[in-house]
Formats: structure tokens, sequence, C-alpha cells
């Protein structure tokens, strides 16, 4: 939980980076083609390939700032390199919340040293963010494909037509909780029996559904309309 007083401190970086600018910032790469000297709102927009109304809402959110020229915004040689900061960040896929904080907290630096250190901290840490998702991504891929792989050769096997082997109602049941996802220890809770049992009659459900493991089970008695999807 954030305290009051942690708030306060975002609050004021924020504050400070919206208002008196970044002192130090770290190097981000810049377009390659940007336009020499300030750089009106449309060629800012140009330059990052983002909207109009992408650069407004960057300014609400205290990640930029512009100067005005009459009624126009323009940015000059600061704004545009933490501008190459917010958009290297958000490429990343990092939340605007996230880079709000990593603002205030460049704007608490007191060298280039320690700004660059806070921003290589903080792409560190998306980093490890990022392959903790990709663990993930890579494990619901495979449960993809098993399903995948299962759909196929189920297509092939239900021609004969032939039933599973016909459950008792205790599996039955054993199998309703394991289609919702139920763990071995809260299936035993369910059915008010030993966990040692539960794992027993799991296998023995795998087993007369022909599959591998409890998710081909589940999948196939969901196919068969046995159990609900």
């Amino acid at each position: 939980m954030v305290s009051n007083e942690s708030k306060k401190h975002s609050s004021f970086s924020r504050s400070q980076a919206g208002k008196k600018g970044i002192r130090f910032l770290p190097v981000a790469p810049l377009p390659g083609d940007l336009p020499e000297g300030r750089l009106a709102i449309a060629d800012m927009a140009n330059a990052f390939g983002v909207t109009h109304r992408t650069l407004h809402f960057y300014e609400e959110k205290g990640l930029l700032t512009a100067a005005r020229v009459g009624p126009m915004r323009v940015y000059g040689p600061d704004e545009i390199q933490q501008m190459a900061v917010v958009n290297t960040c958000r490429e990343t896929g990092m939340p605007v919340a996230v880079i709000q904080e990593l603002l205030g907290a460049l704007a608490q630096a007191r060298s280039q040293d320690e700004a660059d250190g806070i921003f290589r901290a903080a792409m560190i840490a998306r980093k490890r963010e990022l392959t903790a998702q990709q663990s993930t991504i890579r494990r619901q891929m495979q449960q993809i494909s098993e399903l995948l792989e299962f759909s196929a050769a189920y297509e092939v096997e239900s021609n004969d037509n032939t039933p599973p082997a016909s459950l008792t109602d205790q599996e039955l049941r054993c199998l309703s909780l394991m289609a919702e996802g139920y763990p071995t220890t809260r299936i035993a809770r369910a059915l008010e029996i030993e966990p040692g049992e539960v794992q027993v009659m799991e296998k023995e459900v795998i087993r007369k559904f022909n599959s591998n493991n409890r998710f081909q089970a589940v999948a196939k008695a969901v196919l068969l309309g046995i159990v609900g999807n």
C-alpha cells in the first residue's frame, strides 16, 4: 500500500517534471529524420509517428510539456528528448502510471549518471515483466496446441461412435470439479475424501477417456457434452 507521504512525493515529482522540466534526461533514440530546431505539434507527431491526440494525452498525464507561440504548441530540444524517453517506454508496453513514476524519479536525479541509472533500472524491470509474460504466453500456446492436437485426433476417433467407459457418480462429480479447474486438494474437500483417493480417481477418469492428462480428459468430456464448457 502506498503511504500518504509517498503519494505526496510522487505528486510533487510529477508536478516538478511537468512545470520545470527534467534536468537530466537519459539517452533514448531520436527519429532519424528529425527536423532541426523547435518543432510544431504537427512536426512532433509526424517525427514520432503519433497523433496530435496522443501528444495532448501525454501533456494531460504530465509526461510531456510544450511551450506556446500564440495558440500553437512548440517543442524544444529538452521536450523532444523527453518525448523520446516516453516514446521508448510506450513502445515497450510500459503503463502510463509507471512512466509517470519514472519521470518523477528522473526529476529528482542529481546527475546524468543517476538519471541514466534510473532509466536503466526501469528498463531492466520492464524486461523482467515481459519475460514473465512470455513464459505465460508459451504455456498458454502449449495448452492450445494440445487441445488442437486432441481435437484433430478426436475427430478421427469419433467415427466409431464408441462412448467412453461409463463413469461412476463419484467419478462424474470429480470430473465436473476438474473441469472447473479445482486442484486435487479442493476436490478432496468437496467430495469429503482423502487427496490420495482423488489422485487415484483422476487417473481412472483420464484412463477412461483414453487421455494422457487431466486437460485432455476434460476437453474430451466437454466435446462429448458430459460436462459443460
